[in-house]
């Protein structure tokens, strides 16, 4: 089982090809390794095994015959619970919301559903998706496996726990301050949240993507030939692209690459991710890039302005339930969005444009530099029943200062693991690129990833008792 679930996705296919190895053999090992570390965890939602054995066996016809659906087929995938699929509810991480099945397959589910994917759970989320964390009224408390004390992150959690735990090489996130890359940086995963509208979301709103979370960065990369289908649903999706995803050589010799230490506000940063950040700077420079430290691009203005604009947006929400629904939603998450009742109209929509404020700030950054490295998130870790690494509902986003911006600028972003602390977590290095060039960002990372050698040895089942 260990030798199956180290595979990464290319490996796994040649096996399929090979016929040494089937889809429906491969999910029993995934189902064995869910099976080790899922009580630990709490990563997953709607988990259904037996369908996931009817899905793989149905694979395993396919690969038989040569008559596969697409370039998934037979790999086991999961998806956060807000990306809704046809016959389930979308709890949205709250007991708030009435479950009530989705009608139809949000543009993610429905290309992996095309191309042949195993889907066979979805993964937990916080109440709305709105904290960095594995805490929810909804779901169990989702945990790191790292350190199970410790908090996966979010809002992506449950992803993150999934992939760190090893069910399976890709597991689909959503990400609009950081939800993909946050997490990915607590537990060692690749995280890649690409341009605005390259990966269709259905609902789409102004920064909100959807990204791949991996071990790899191939297996992220693999992936992005079918998530980045376009799909009418979403008003900012981008044309049908020839891009070849796989092609992941760089060769970053006079590259100018910002190194950003400083995120403007928010939470100091460790002493120990400034060093991971530092060291890995050092990679990209032994390899011909010429580091230019920069200054930040956000601003305590801008930070505070959309919080203000978030709050009022969900307490507009929130204000439209029964009282005995709002009462469900997590305390930490209705303190926050009940500030939103005192927001005036010309505060909240100051507030929305500080997010053109934060694409200004970037976008004049990136008239100097190629791209941008800075650590993902500023804090080692947090415990895993915090529902931030504030646990203070005032003051909600000050780990999003380094990763928040770059969504309201649109441009592709990935976290990578640069290290560990001393305590054993991981650390995440942040790489940003121009708008638009999401291959590079991943050629960037594949570069760093062939440099530093990756995650050694990831997180190994509990022994039996």
């Amino acid at each position: 089982m260990t030798d199956l679930i180290d595979l990464n996705t290319l490996e796994i296919l040649a096996l399929y090809r090979d016929k040494t190895l089937s889809p429906l053999e491969y999910w029993q090992a995934v189902e064995a390794r869910i099976e080790a570390f899922e009580p630990i965890v709490n990563a997953l939602y709607a988990y259904d095994p037996e369908s996931a054995r009817a899905q793989a066996e149905a694979s395993t016809q396919r690969w038989l015959k040569g008559e596969m659906l697409g370039p998934l087929d037979g790999l086991p995938v999961s998806l956060k619970e807000l990306i809704a699929t046809k016959g389930q509810p979308v709890p949205l991480g709250t007991k708030a919301v009435e479950l009530v099945p989705a009608g139809e397959d949000a543009p993610v589910a429905a290309r992996c559903r095309e191309d042949g994917a195993i889907l066979y759970a979805k993964t937990t989320c916080p109440d709305y998706g709105m904290l960095s964390s594995g805490l929810s009224s909804f779901h169990k408390l989702s945990r790191n496996p790292w350190d199970p004390t410790q908090n996966p992150g979010g809002s992506s959690a449950g992803a993150a726990s999934a992939g760190a735990a090893g069910y399976g090489t890709l597991h689909i996130g959503t990400d609009i301050g950081g939800s993909v890359r946050l997490p990915a940086g607590w537990t060692g995963l690749f995280g890649f949240k690409p341009s605005q509208g390259r990966i269709p979301v259905d609902p789409f709103y102004t920064g909100r993507c959807a990204g791949p979370m991996a071990r790899t960065v191939t297996d992220a990369a693999y992936a992005m030939a079918t998530l980045s289908r376009p799909d009418w649903r979403d008003g900012t999706s981008l044309p049908p692209n020839e891009i070849d995803w796989l092609d992941l050589n760089a060769d970053v010799k006079g590259l100018k690459i910002g190194l950003m230490l400083d995120a403007g506000c928010g939470l100091p940063l460790d002493d120990e991710v400034r060093d991971a950040v530092l060291s890995a700077a050092k990679l990209f420079e032994a390899a011909g890039a010429i580091i230019v430290p920069v200054e930040p691009v956000l601003t305590r203005d801008m930070l505070d302005g959309l919080d203000d604009f978030w709050r009022a947006k969900f307490w507009g929400d929130m204000v439209a339930l029964s009282e005995e629904r709002r009462d469900l939603i997590l305390p930490y998450i209705l303190e926050w969005a009940s500030k939103g009742a005192d927001v005036s109209g010309s505060r909240a929509v100051f507030g929305f444009n500080q997010t053109m404020e934060m694409r200004k700030s970037c976008g004049r950054l990136m008239q100097r530099v190629d791209a941008v490295i800075s650590p993902t998130n500023p804090i080692v870790s947090y415990p895993a029943d915090w529902a931030s690494p504030t646990n203070d509902p005032q003051l909600p986003f000050e780990h999003i200062a380094f990763t928040v911006p770059w969504n309201m600028s649109e441009q592709p972003a990935s976290s990578i693991n640069c290290g560990f602390s001393k305590s054993g977590m991981p650390i995440g290095l942040q790489i940003v690129g121009p708008r638009f060039e999401d291959l590079f960002v991943l050629k960037l990372s594949k570069a760093f990833e062939d440099w530093s050698g990756g995650v050694k040895q990831w997180p190994q089942p509990p022994a039996r008792g």
